[in-house]
């Protein structure tokens, strides 16, 4: 089967608005500086202005392509190669001032960002200027709900549909018809996320934390990305600022259509999710055993034990990566059920990471099917979800990516033994960028950074984030022949 020829004009288009967009969202950080009379200002608006002036020499010479609309490889070209050149612009704030002034570093720092995957370099982040601090944040927000999401949202003035950048980018494996226009659902979406970071920076302000900080964290909580302005994460911050994180890391893990379904006053269709009843059962569930296994074996009151539990349960589950204690210090029971939560991942439809819940909600159907296949051989066993029977490519799809899933975390781990890591942070850094969570173990425990791999290993993990963000497949389809073949 012949397929047309990927345009690359339709791509460097779609691509250039998104070098345009990056550079309109670094104007912020910029009025950060001027408000913190920071020295760094002339060096943030070059950033600004070679990011402006590559995304305008792309669009204007690739203007006749606008009103294109992008095929299923072009789209997923888009997807991946949009990713990389979105982080590789992020970088330029950082090497411009000289925050992080090698490359990799930077690089690593923005594909962190970028990706809401929360791993970092940096051994002071509180001796980086405000203004580079508030774009490391922001890169988070960016990236939580995907720009290319937002480029959707205004596409009727760009009179392009989108369908095709919306299915690449979107992590939705059975969807919730919640529009039937996707650039409405894009709306939608957009607006309860920016409702989500108003209401929890207003609600942690209240709770005593300043306002650059509110905004920062807001940022970084309802992405699950986890980048914090402290050196010691959450950790040093009221019971109270931490709780209210707590629930807002949990309702950014749920599928945001079910979030728009539940503005929409359609509470029992929201609630009566399958995957929404498993995740908050998985958080309830390893809270509690968390909670008994701390107090037991730690030195701290109940209602501690109870609070560091489930923020970390919550903060793991969603790929968040905020901390309020060194799970790395605690019993091995704890540090497993750790490792079963970075496996498990978000729902899908949300800003988190990993395999997703709905995926485990399949495959446990799926497994059990087989197993009682074996009792009754002619019985007919469907695999179901949310009442609805899943078709044979839907079940494969989802068994297909888990096996692929873990496959490549395998890999990985290999390749990062081969590049000198120990066991522990070879598969820590691994499985946490791959699911987006941020610290792993081993040397990238909670209470450390990245900063001490060698330059290999950064460029290894930050493919490690792009894979995990993009969900593998439009990445990996771009290193067979037929994808290319016309």
């Amino acid at each position: 089967m012949k397929h047309r020829k990927i345009n690359i004009f339709i791509i460097t288009h779609i691509i250039s608005i998104i070098i345009l967009f990056e550079g309109l969202f670094m104007l912020p950080a910029f009025l950060v500086s001027l408000i913190y009379k920071e020295n760094i200002s002339g060096d943030l608006i070059r950033a600004i202005l070679l990011t402006l002036c590559i995304g305008a020499v792309l669009n204007i010479s690739t203007r006749n392509f606008r009103n294109a609309e992008p095929g299923v490889r072009e789209s997923l070209v888009i997807a991946s190669f949009g990713w990389i050149i979105l982080a590789l612009v992020g970088s330029f704030p950082y090497l411009v001032t000289g925050s992080i002034p090698r490359f990799v570093d930077a690089y690593f720092e923005s594909m962190s960002g970028f990706t809401t995957t929360g791993s970092s370099i940096l051994t002071d982040i509180e001796a980086l200027p405000k203004s580079i601090l508030f774009w490391r944040s922001l890169t988070h927000w960016i990236g939580g709900m995907g720009i290319i999401v937002l480029v959707i949202a205004i596409m009727p003035f760009l009179k392009i549909s989108g369908m095709q950048l919306f299915s690449s980018e979107a992590s939705v494996v059975v969807e919730e018809k919640v529009s039937t226009k996707i650039r409405y659902v894009a709306r939608n979406i957009w607006m309860i996320y920016v409702g989500f970071t108003v209401v929890e920076t207003i609600l942690l302000m209240f709770g005593g934390m300043p306002l650059f900080d509110s905004i920062c964290h807001s940022f970084a909580t309802v992405a699950t990305g986890g980048f914090s302005t402290k050196n010691t994460s959450v950790t040093d911050y009221s019971p109270y600022i931490q709780y209210v994180i707590t629930i807002f890391m949990a309702l950014s893990g749920i599928n945001f259509t079910l979030h728009v379904l539940g503005f929409k006053g359609r509470f029992k269709q929201a609630l009566s999710n399958q995957e929404l009843h498993l995740y908050l059962k998985v958080i309830g569930a390893v809270g509690l055993i968390l909670t008994v296994i701390l107090y037991t074996s730690q030195q701290i009151t109940f209602e501690k034990a109870f609070r560091d539990s489930f923020f970390q349960v919550v903060s793991v589950i969603t790929a968040t990566g905020f901390a309020t204690a060194d799970y790395l210090v605690w019993p091995i029971q704890g540090i497993i059920l750790i490792a079963f939560l970075m496996l498990i991942g978000a729902c899908a439809g949300s800003t988190g990471g990993g395999v997703k819940v709905i995926r485990h909600v399949i495959n446990f159907q799926y497994l059990r099917n087989s197993i009682r296949r074996v009792l009754h051989p002619n019985a007919v066993f469907n695999v179901r979800y949310n009442n609805k029977i899943l078709n044979n490519a839907q079940v494969s799809s989802v068994m297909n990516f888990i096996i692929i899933y873990y496959g490549v975390v395998i890999a990985g781990t290999f390749v990062m033994l081969l590049l000198g890591n120990s066991w522990a942070t070879s598969f820590g850094s691994i499985l946490t960028t791959m699911g987006g969570v941020g610290p792993g173990f081993g040397l990238v425990g909670p209470a450390s950074n990245f900063s001490m791999l060698t330059d290999s290993s950064k460029y290894l993990l930050s493919f490690s984030m792009l894979l995990g963000r993009l969900e593998i497949f439009p990445v990996l389809s771009l290193f067979t022949n037929w994808f290319w073949r016309t």
